[in-house]
């Protein structure tokens, strides 16, 4: 992605700023005051997933989002470290490296795996987490062994990342994938993630993320993760089934679940003042 030529009409971009932090050079927006809540968007989105909820957030915390590795507008520094593992350490490192110690982080789908990895990795754990729809199983039976294996092969493969790209980046392939989440969307909605995917790059890295991802040791650590975690389910998601953040909550010591019925996977770009506002009662009880 080309900040000059796709940033643009970017969502807040008067917030937006880029960071150099080895590996990568990271493309972070950072509004607000107080308490920081770090926000982590979900496997191919960006920032812009967070468009609506970023400034709600922010007028009670200083929010930080940020675009994960080759995502968005952050260039990828290094290929092998797409995995959950590699990117929650090289995410607490640049956290670290900008002062930044994060009260609570706020995770979509990956996002929220992403975020109770940084459990273990930041210097100082969060005092509360909370995942929409987060993604906290692997894909199950024959998709799971056949998703990794087809991303791996199309990772390797220099012209797929650019197929790809053409293919999804056509009038109708983003409102097929973003209809198959149970989400619906505005215009402007879809209109962002045709630029994503449509931008080679973009669609490389996440291959690359899809590949590599791994969530055994996550899974293992569920019992263990004590921190206050609120889990948000879209009924109508389609693309993670709202029976994992259930089954997750029952493992988990100090976790909840609460439905919104009629939304999908992307249930806080469809109801963002609705979604925020569970986020905000969430965190103003416990930080």
């Amino acid at each position: 992605m080309d900040w000059a030529r796709d940033g643009q009409d970017w969502p807040n971009r008067a917030h937006s700023r880029f960071v150099r932090h080895r590996p990568h050079r990271w493309h972070i927006q950072d509004a607000g005051s107080g308490l920081v809540v770090l926000l982590l968007h979900g496997t191919g989105a960006a920032t812009h997933s967070w468009r609506d909820v970023f400034p709600i957030l922010a007028r009670r915390y200083r929010v930080v989002a940020l675009d994960l590795p080759g995502q968005g507008f952050t260039q990828l520094g290094a290929r092998q470290r797409c995995g959950l593992d590699r990117m929650s350490q090289d995410i607490a490192a640049l956290m670290a490296g900008e002062g930044l110690q994060p009260a609570a982080v706020v995770g979509h789908s990956a996002g929220a795996a992403l975020g109770m990895r940084l459990l273990r990795d930041l210097t100082q754990p969060p005092h509360a987490l909370v995942g929409i729809n987060a993604a906290l199983e692997n894909f199950k039976g024959m998709a799971g062994l056949l998703f990794p294996m087809m991303a791996r092969m199309m990772a390797i493969n220099p012209f797929s990342a650019s197929e790809i790209s053409r293919w999804l980046g056509n009038a109708t392939g983003v409102e097929s994938i973003i209809g198959g989440t149970g989400s619906r969307l505005s215009p402007e909605g879809l209109a962002l993630y045709r630029t994503l995917v449509a931008d080679r790059h973009h669609t490389d890295a996440t291959l690359a993320m899809i590949s590599q991802w791994d969530l055994d040791g996550l899974q293992a650590d569920l019992p263990r993760i004590d921190t206050p975690t609120l889990l948000l389910v879209g009924d109508m998601d389609r693309a993670v089934p709202p029976a994992t953040s259930v089954r997750a909550a029952e493992r988990m010591p100090d976790a909840h679940v609460e439905h919104f019925p009629d939304l999908g996977h992307l249930a806080h770009e469809e109801a963002p003042e609705a979604v925020s506002a569970r986020i905000l009662a969430f965190l103003d009880a416990r930080l």
